[in-house]
């Protein structure tokens, strides 16, 4: 069989099946995980970044194979996630570039938008690697524009950039020395070889069936997995915040240009990609300040598909993983009765969950809630018998009964709205206590706690009868808008005078760039108008709410 066209159908089906390899694999890419920091999600972040394009690409199936690229670079660029998955997305996107003007493509033509994909991504980073998918991509498509000058058959074409893919992610370690001190390969680089195994595999008629690790089978390196987990530590992370938003740009906003904007942000951090189009910007980085790089982004627009993730926790979960395989090795781990899984906005408000007794946190809150799969995770990673969990946002609370109907675990929702409430709640925590005794408990210390929060608008609007100016600050209490005022102090100091008559203790969670002398400017004015109400400071390091009162 040979074939020396495709369209837009069949490469559809190739990205179909290349997505689907990566997926029944993305654990094993997971395992390999090391490099630019060991937080062990490649694979999960190339299969949501992949199976997002797949989608769109389902949703856009059609002979013309130009129309199929741009849906297929479409979804990869709205579902992209994590250094690899952005990655992988630029790739497609000036694969796809290449052959918009096509509606079948030859092997000159495939080989060459490989290329083009492997410029585009180049040019994507601010500090390209070598040793990481990127050159694992360049190498293949190399090979690919080198055997497409004499061979016209797409399969023997695809075979040979394969063959040349398998080899180069063979000699990662080489260029990557990180990768040969923990004895594995560029995560990256596999996981994109499985997508272009899955491209074989379709344009043979065939079902992949090789082996997740035959390219590191006759490597000389060490299989101890504690090795690969201990070749460092959590506090080595420099900079341990993956954040990525999207930016929808906009008229009267300041100008964007492409590379200025990636110049400027990147004092914040490392890992840094920009891409964008003439909609959005999508951004990926690495850093010790999220909000600050929001408040960047929105110099040029509204952010939209904001996620902050803690990298050093997720790097001490897998070491605990680790410690959980070997205990199991000698025995079952014991469960303990309970076990509480809390949502929370920034490291300051995490760190006061887990003082409270929370077993683990999931990064989310306002414009970033976690799914319903997100919060099954957790759960997993917990070993209790019944699991307490508090959303902690109205719009988790769903996702949070969907875990719970899905779920073989013993799962117990605190309805929790806020972040005030699911303090409240857990601080009324018995471990003496039922199940049923603590669910009650915490259920009726709901009441017993009123939030109001600071804000800013991204519009201008009408609610409730409040007019609001875009950029103006906003007060809420329980939700409600109550005050607006274009200075930040000025509507906090109206937002408190509404919502203390009566309080007895005023705790105050500051976010992330609230400056110390506006703090102290806070504390001082609650000490003169509020002296009867007790007043507790917390760095809560939230984004997007300077202030966050908890009112009792």
């Amino acid at each position: 069989m040979s074939v020396t066209k495709i369209n837009g159908f069949e490469f559809a089906e190739m990205i179909i099946h290349g997505a689907n390899v990566l997926s029944a694999n993305a654990n094993y890419v997971d395992s390999l995980n090391v490099f630019p920091v060991p937080d062990g999600d490649t694979g999960t972040n190339m299969n949501l970044s992949m199976t997002s394009g797949a989608k769109e690409v389902k949703n856009h199936k059609q002979k013309d194979i130009g129309k199929v690229g741009s849906a297929l670079a479409k979804g990869l660029l709205m579902g992209a996630r994590g250094n690899s998955g952005v990655i992988l997305s630029q790739l497609f996107r000036g694969f796809a570039k290449h052959i918009e003007q096509h509606s079948e493509i030859d092997a000159v033509q495939f080989s060459g938008a490989l290329e083009a994909g492997v410029e585009m991504a180049y040019k994507a980073v601010m500090k390209p690697v070598e040793g990481t998918i990127l050159t694992v991509a360049k190498d293949a498509a190399r090979k690919g524009v080198q055997v497409a000058k004499t061979e016209s058959d797409l399969i023997v074409l695809m075979e040979e950039i394969v063959k040349e893919a398998k080899a180069s992610l063979k000699r990662t370690p080489d260029l990557l020395p990180v990768l040969k001190e923990v004895g594995v390969v560029d995560s990256g680089g596999q996981g994109l070889l499985f997508v272009y195994e899955g491209f074989l595999a379709e344009l043979k008629g065939e079902e992949f069936t090789g082996a997740a690790a035959e390219v590191v089978a006759d490597l000389e390196f060490s299989d101890d997995h504690d090795h690969l987990l201990s070749f460092t530590s959590a506090e080595d992370i420099e900079f341990g915040y993956c954040t990525e938003f999207m930016v929808r740009l906009e008229m009267g906003k300041r100008p964007f240009n492409e590379q200025t904007f990636r110049n400027e942000i990147s004092d914040n951090g490392d890992s840094l990609l920009v891409i964008s189009d003439d909609e959005v910007v999508k951004v990926h980085i690495h850093t010790e300040s999220p909000g600050t790089c929001f408040n960047y982004g929105q110099q040029y627009g509204n952010l939209i598909n904001m996620k902050v993730e803690n990298m050093r926790e997720q790097y001490a979960e897998l070491l605990s993983k680790g410690a959980a395989t070997a205990d199991a090795s000698g025995g079952t781990q014991e469960m303990k009765p309970f076990g509480v899984v809390s949502i929370s906005m920034g490291s300051g408000i995490s760190k006061l969950f887990k003082s409270l007794g929370a077993d683990y946190i999931v990064e989310g809150g306002q414009t970033m809630n976690p799914s319903t799969e997100d919060i099954l995770k957790a759960v997993d990673k917990v070993h209790a018998e019944t699991v307490f969990i508090f959303p902690n946002n109205k719009n988790i609370i769903l996702a949070a009964e969907q875990a719970k109907a899905v779920s073989d675990r013993e799962l117990v929702v605190i309805p929790t709205k806020t972040i005030p409430q699911g303090m409240i709640s857990l601080f009324s925590f018995n471990p003496d206590a039922s199940a049923e005794e603590n669910e009650q408990a915490m259920m009726e210390a709901l009441a017993n706690v009123k939030t109001a929060q600071i804000t800013h608008a991204v519009r201008d609007t009408t609610i409730d009868g409040v007019e609001i100016k875009k950029d103006d600050f906003m007060g809420m209490i329980e939700g409600k808008i109550v005050v607006t005022n274009q200075d930040r102090m000025k509507a906090t100091e109206e937002l408190l005078t509404q919502s203390l008559e009566g309080a007895e203790i005023l705790t105050i969670l500051y976010g992330q760039d609230v400056p110390a002398d506006e703090l102290e400017q806070l504390t001082q004015y609650c000490g003169a108008h509020f002296a009867a109400v007790e007043v507790e400071v917390h760095e809560g390091n939230q984004p997007l709410y300077p202030y966050i009162f908890a009112i009792e």
